[in-house]
């Protein structure tokens, strides 16, 4: 069954508009044409996903109905579509923790793609959506709603339909094994293996009888043949992972491999033919590796022909509060004891936090709260001391961030775009910041 949207607006032509968008993301659609029927109609018909388009003179009868949705205990995502492009309207959609705000004229392709990514991340995925081919399938997204992570999710796709090898690159904790389940998980080769080889934590000398298999007898200990993993993967994809730690003979073997596509067992005579996906990984510089004689330059060619480069977390500070709810809800239903969420002083200071770990340590901090679950919401002090102790070395709580940002924008002269870029978040992020610190023109606090 798919997913049900719930679509504010008195604008039949747009109201059609926005059906048809919701309908590239396999997502049915219910019209209101008053917002008092608005918080009524979200519970009756128990909607996955609200979305209200008004114009500037709505403004207040809009936030007033999202504020009699929430009371009602409605929280599922919540997209705005207007015309108004005040900054109190900008403001005020950033306190309702709207998932995502667009001006008119809509991105009809932006939209969709929002919409597939906020039922995603609520938990709720489509299982009829129509596929553009026959060779598409309804897959996971990477978490994140910020606008790098809605373009990497889109580029992920387009590199999936093709049969390219893949390089991925980005901080350790990224999601670069992710990223490379999702290039099989949405490309023609789904249905065959994956396999994943940390070309790290194999030795040396194992890796090549790994890869390439043996023959009986091929060294002391091989009493039978054994197929190496690319031929195992046959027909699927392989994932090389940290493939900037492999050492230099490996890396040339590997090299010859993906380029015949044919392998030599370990004490074999005939070649063996293998049809499979190359996607690789690496947290180093790729490109300074190659001219540090690190990595060869002829494999990094043949690796590098689609490039998918994972930002840190601390480049999307956005997608913090989205990744937090996705493992706390996966651990709630895995944990006989339940735990409530996080308190909005201790979402602050994590959000602040520039997260060394990434992705990675986000999740083992969320783990690391089930070990002692409080009565209640997850407070600073429900943290680990290690954890704790960590943020006061950075000094990531909320007084620090609000030095930070104020110091952008006066040296920005309080232009929001460079400012916006010189924190390396997007506007939207800067806005949010503004508001939960009462910052407005010149540092001052509001009254």
């Amino acid at each position: 069954m798919s997913s049900l949207a719930l679509v504010a607006t008195s604008d039949r032509p747009r109201a059609e508009r926005l059906t048809a968008a919701l309908a590239t993301a396999a997502c049915r659609t219910l019209r209101v044409d008053r917002l008092d029927d608005l918080c009524v109609s979200a519970v009756r018909g128990r909607a996955d996903l609200l979305i209200i388009a008004f114009s500037s003179g709505q403004r207040t009868e809009v936030f007033d109905a999202i504020a009699a949705v929430r009371a009602a205990g409605i929280q599922a995502p919540l997209l705005l579509i207007t015309d108004d492009r005040s900054p109190a309207t900008v403001v005020a959609a950033l306190r309702a923790r709207a998932a995502d705000f667009f001006h008119e004229p809509l991105d009809d392709d932006g939209f969709a793609a929002s919409v597939r990514r906020c039922l995603v991340s609520s938990g709720r995925r489509s299982t009829d959506r129509p596929a553009a081919n026959s060779s598409e399938i309804a897959t996971p997204s990477m978490i994140g709603n910020s606008a790098g992570m809605r373009r990497i999710d889109d580029y992920l796709t387009r590199v999936a339909r093709s049969d390219a090898s893949v390089l991925i690159t980005g901080e350790t904790g990224t999601g670069k094994e992710l990223a490379a389940v999702l290039v099989h998980e949405r490309s023609a080769r789904r249905k065959g293996r994956f396999v994943s080889v940390n070309c790290a934590a194999i030795p040396e000398g194992l890796l090549e009888s790994e890869l390439f298999g043996y023959e009986s007898g091929a060294f002391t200990g091989a009493g039978h043949a054994r197929e190496g993993l690319l031929q195992i993967a046959n027909g699927g994809t392989v994932f090389l992972d940290e493939v900037g730690e492999m050492g230099a003979p490996a890396q040339a073997k590997v090299l010859r491999a993906i380029e015949t596509r044919e392998v030599y067992r370990l004490g074999g005579r005939r070649p063996i033919k293998f049809d499979v996906r190359i996607v690789a990984a690496t947290n180093l510089d790729p490109e300074q590796a190659v001219e540090q004689g690190r990595f060869r330059k002829d494999l990094y060619f043949r690796l590098n022909v689609a490039r998918l480069h994972l930002p840190a977390l601390r480049e999307r500070r956005t997608d913090v509060v989205l990744l937090l709810d996705h493992y706390l809800r996966d651990l709630n239903r895995r944990h006989p004891v339940k735990v409530a969420g996080f308190r909005a002083d201790a979402v602050a200071v994590l959000t602040a936090y520039d997260w060394p770990g990434n992705v990675r340590e986000l999740k083992n901090l969320v783990e690391a709260v089930f070990v002692c679950p409080p009565d209640g919401p997850v407070t600073i002090g429900d943290l680990p001391d290690v954890f704790r102790a960590r943020l006061q070395a950075v000094d990531a709580l909320p007084d620090a961030e609000r030095r930070r940002l104020l110091d952008a924008l006066f040296e920005a002269r309080w232009n929001k775009s460079r400012a916006a870029q010189q924190l390396r978040c997007s506007r939207m992020t800067l806005y949010r910041k503004m508001a939960k610190y009462s910052v407005v023109k010149a540092g001052l606090p509001r009254k």
